[in-house]
């Protein structure tokens, strides 16, 4: 067999796979996936008709399977049969004890089909990968369904009632929301939802959920994307620009965290790193400045040099008190 017809019924088998996976899958996707033009999917698609597989659609409209027809258990490659050793360690970690659970019940059948060398392999190194736990909970534990009822709530159009205590609360307040997606940010899941007590989209944080139910009603309307909820939030904040030069010894320290304090480029000079950022609080970003102000110079604003004169001063005055 020829490379490029190899490479073509490689492509051939994982379409079937995909379609297998979905309610209906659109020629625009598959064309994604696999950097092929619409044109060589058409033809994929059409390959696997004249091969017997009752395929339901058209170019445009998407596609999909008869219902009922399956395949065989598909055999996982050594490298994917990694990977699931991977994800299930994440999981253990970032998600919530339910949606793990599931997780693991999951895997049992997924290694059930590999083959024996790769169970082996499976076996020899999911004992050797540890995922240490968070010196923090990004989950109240006594809320450990709370992603499936998420998940549950989006894909059946249900109203939420949560028990939630935001930052400002003293103790949790009952809010009823229509939860349109989650995400991941700054080390928390966050769920974004319209809140009917509030009237407006709000975003939650997970671990100060502290109970969560399904009701019966469905929600109120139709709701923007969780894309445009993120992008949303970032419109209407204003921000400042801020030039600071970092010597080199320090810079590569600042890798992880710059991102948090809207870093946007940096420029290598001789002797330090020019850093570039658009801050949402110039306070925020003089407290973080603070860690390591004995090795940088502020270039701009000069309401950042005051806001770091500001806090030096307080500082000096509780030491010397």
């Amino acid at each position: 067999m020829s490379k490029d017809l190899k490479k073509r019924f490689d492509r051939i088998v994982e379409i079937l796979i995909q379609l297998q996976s979905k309610r209906i899958v659109k020629a625009k996707e598959l064309s994604a996936r696999f950097e092929v033009s619409l044109r060589t999917i058409y033809r994929d698609i059409k390959s696997l008709e004249q091969a017997g597989v009752p395929i339901i659609g058209e170019a445009g409209a998407g596609y999909s399977l008869v219902e009922g027809y399956k395949l065989p258990p598909v055999i996982f490659t050594k490298e994917e049969a990694m990977s699931f050793v991977a994800a299930e360690k994440l999981t253990q970690k970032f998600l919530d004890k339910s949606i793990s659970d599931h997780f693991t019940t999951a895997m049992y059948k997924v290694k059930a089909v590999l083959k024996i060398n790769d169970k082996d392999i499976v076996a020899a190194i999911e004992n050797q990968i540890v995922m240490n736990k968070s010196n923090y909970d990004i989950f109240n534990h006594e809320v450990p369904h709370a992603f499936t009822t998420f998940f549950e709530s989006i894909a059946n159009r249900i109203q939420i009632k949560l028990c939630y205590r935001g930052v400002s609360d003293d103790l949790p307040q009952t809010r009823i929301i229509e939860p349109i997606g989650l995400f991941h940010e700054s080390g928390f899941w966050y769920i974004a939802a319209y809140c009917l007590n509030r009237e407006a989209y709000r975003q939650f944080r997970a671990d100060r959920i502290h109970a969560i139910a399904l009701t019966s009603i469905s929600y109120s309307k139709e709701h923007i994307s969780i894309g445009d909820f993120l992008a949303g939030r970032t419109e209407n904040i204003q921000r400042t620009h801020v030039r600071v030069a970092v010597d080199k010894d320090i810079a590569m320290h600042l890798q992880w965290e710059r991102s948090f304090y809207g870093f946007i480029s940096q420029e290598e000079k001789t002797t330090h790193v020019e850093m570039t950022f658009e801050t949402r609080s110039i306070d925020e970003f003089a407290r973080w400045y603070m860690m390591f102000a004995d090795k940088a110079v502020i270039l701009e604003p000069d309401i950042l040099k005051q806001s770091v004169r500001t806090l030096i001063n307080k500082s000096l005055k509780k030491i010397n008190s």
